[in-house]
């Protein structure tokens, strides 16, 4: 699969938005490529939201923001205190949520949660993201979970082994609380790099994937 390059001058993005219901949800989503563009010097700014946390919970994805993004010289980290699982009841509350991110950042990408996605937090901050930003370019990542909701993506970001390795390693120091989950692990992760590297053929092997569902070249 050969690459779409509409611009080799190494231009950084002004803004980038990563939308996440919980708080490791963009981690496993697209950290990986959050990573590759921080190390080569491609974001400016990126805004961090996350709806559902505890204290406990919020502590570990603060933690785990900072050193997704130390690569990155503005940006901000949001964790709100919504009750995981139960995003659809604050519909309100959380859409307001997103009325102000609206007025106080307007990213070149949002990174979000894919609409097909089975969980029901997931998809209302899908839903919500495209209510919300309706001239950007959006990308929604994917998370493996028990619904078997994976579909075929259609944009992919090539990861070297050190982005992959460094993906994983952050998922696993920073999300204690989620290690005995029989799924939050390096194995689970790695495989599904590995699917959408072999999907786009990739020359390392390993891959983050998108959905697209609107692209205006210009």
């Amino acid at each position: 699969m050969h690459a779409l390059r509409l611009s080799d001058s190494g231009q950084a993005l002004q803004s980038v938005l990563c939308l996440g219901a919980h708080c490791d949800d963009i981690e496993i989503g697209c950290s990986g490529t959050i990573l590759k563009l921080a190390a080569a010097g491609r974001l400016e700014r990126v805004t961090w939201v996350v709806f559902a946390s505890d204290v406990s919970r919020e502590r570990e994805a603060v933690g785990s923001a900072e050193r997704v993004l130390q690569g990155v010289a503005k940006r901000e980290v949001m964790v709100k205190s919504f009750r995981d699982g139960f995003l659809p009841y604050f519909g309100s509350q959380i859409k307001e949520h997103f009325e102000d991110l609206k007025a106080t950042v307007s990213p070149d990408v949002v990174l979000t949660h894919y609409r097909g996605d089975l969980h029901q937090d997931h998809r209302l901050i899908s839903d919500l993201t495209w209510n919300t930003f309706r001239d950007h370019l959006i990308l929604e990542y994917e998370i493996p979970k028990y619904d078997g909701d994976l579909g075929a993506p259609n944009m992919f970001m090539e990861l070297g082994e050190p982005i992959a390795a460094a993906k994983i390693a952050n998922l696993l120091e920073s999300f204690e609380s989620q290690r005995q989950k029989p799924w939050f692990s390096p194995d689970l992760f790695r495989s599904l790099l590995r699917l959408r590297g072999m999907e786009c053929n990739a020359a390392s092997g390993l891959a983050e994937a998108f959905y697209c569902r609107k692209l205006r070249l210009g």
